[in-house]
């Protein structure tokens, strides 16, 4: 008789039932388009933060290159920026220690709104100024010695002859270069101008830069914050559920007295108690904070779970406590974990702004949203003090919602009451 393969029909429509549950999971959350819009864009996010400095405007580290005669431009700010070479060796940064570090400008930035040159003499308007101010081309081009030498007897380590210019470089030696090809090399790398697409802070620093900056501290300080709280609340919550009697009561009551306690109030407190300031005391801050939610979860979960027959067979083997909830219970609980996780994101993300609004969290320079909003809100009543609250506060809000929107969306694709059998018409 002919073999005849029968384990996929053209008929069916149903995945291997090995994969069912998560295949039903998978199409609901798809076919809700909030959701799938919060995902995007939780996506979007993620691949800002990976890109980083590669994509900001300003990719200094931190976004920190500013200048006060600027601030608070207001969106769409165009300026012409006069480029003052520091004296000091700077450091070409390749492309992963710019991703994840930015790289230091080797310059000074001077706002201008208009220049003149005679001879190597610069004279230009500051921005914001009336009078004018003069700069030596050599100086703001040239990276000059600094320090005390003997090799070119000149009080400033140069000299011009003619059409030629000598000067001893960071490392002391000797250089020359003509006049043309420093007033062309100073018009290339020492005039540019500069777009402030969301104008500037009150330090005049690209509001964008910062921003985009944000969103890798919003992010970060939600992943680890979560990954805290993960580790502590399963932890306790399978103790809890698992071993119950003494050990059950004794984490229930911890659980009641850190449930009972405001989360900005703990979190206060937590900081408060480690005497340190910083991105990473908001991270472990954060973290202690939500983990009440998943113990819960957890203990409710295994009091159910431990019950069933494969436990009772897995006892029956031998095999020991910590082997069960590990490999046999908690895997089986992983579709609410999910949805917790989301939501304490979105939880994690606003607590952090809390904080660095407060000024418990990210310390200066560091952009952090939730300083940005402190910043604009010191700065209300001023001239361009609503994009420096409109902007930070927006992202919060966007970013949250995502999350929040995502989160509904895992929540009703894991709802085992549903109908699959709407999902295949």
């Amino acid at each position: 008789m002919p073999f005849r393969d029968t384990s996929y029909s053209s008929h069916s429509r149903l995945p291997n039932s090995a994969n069912t549950a998560f295949y039903f999971a998978k199409k609901r959350l798809f076919n809700n388009k909030p959701a799938f819009s919060g995902l995007v864009f939780i996506g979007l996010c993620f691949l800002l933060t990976i890109l980083g400095y590669l994509i900001m405007p300003d990719s200094t580290p931190f976004a920190n290159d500013g200048a006060v005669q600027i601030q608070k431009q207001a969106p769409g700010f165009t300026v012409q920026m006069l480029k003052l070479r520091k004296n000091a060796e700077v450091p070409e940064s390749n492309i992963f220690h710019k991703l994840v570090f930015g790289q230091e400008s080797a310059f000074i930035i001077v706002p201008i709104v208009s220049y003149r040159i005679e001879d190597l003499t610069i004279y230009v308007k500051p921005f914001g100024a009336e009078n004018e101010e003069k700069y030596n081309i050599i100086d703001a081009t040239l990276p000059i010695f600094i320090g005390d030498s003997q090799k070119l007897d000149t009080p400033g380590h140069f000299k011009t002859d003619n059409q030629k210019i000598t000067y001893l470089d960071l490392n002391e030696n000797l250089q020359t270069i003509s006049k043309a090809d420093l007033l062309r090399q100073f018009k290339e790398n020492n005039l540019a101008m500069r777009h402030y697409w969301l104008g500037s802070d009150k330090a005049g620093r690209d509001t964008l830069s910062r921003l985009l900056f944000g969103i890798r501290i919003s992010l970060g300080v939600g992943f680890l914050a979560v990954l805290i709280s993960l580790i502590v609340g399963i932890s306790l919550g399978s103790m809890a559920g698992f071993f119950g009697g003494k050990v059950d009561h004794l984490i229930m009551w911890l659980m009641t007295v850190v449930w009972s306690i405001p989360s900005i109030m703990l979190v206060i407190a937590i900081s408060l108690a480690l005497q340190s300031r910083g991105v990473w005391v908001a991270f472990i801050a954060v973290g202690l904070t939500m983990w009440v939610e998943i113990a819960r979860v957890v203990r409710g979960q295994i009091l159910g779970l431990k019950e069933k027959l494969y436990v009772e067979a897995a006892r029956s083997l031998g095999i020991g406590n910590r082997r069960i909830i590990i490999h046999h219970i908690l895997p089986n609980m992983l579709g609410p974990l999910i949805v917790i996780i989301t939501s304490n994101f979105a939880t994690a993300i606003l607590t952090e702004a809390g904080l660095s609004f407060l000024g418990l969290g990210v310390q200066p320079p560091m952009p952090s949203w939730g300083m940005m909003v402190n910043e604009g809100f010191q700065a209300i009543g001023s001239r361009g003090s609503l994009p420096l609250v409109l902007f930070p506060s927006l992202c919060i809000s966007l970013l949250v919602l995502a999350f929040n929107l995502f989160g509904n969306g895992l929540r009703d694709a894991y709802d085992t009451s549903r109908s699959t059998n709407t999902l295949l018409k």
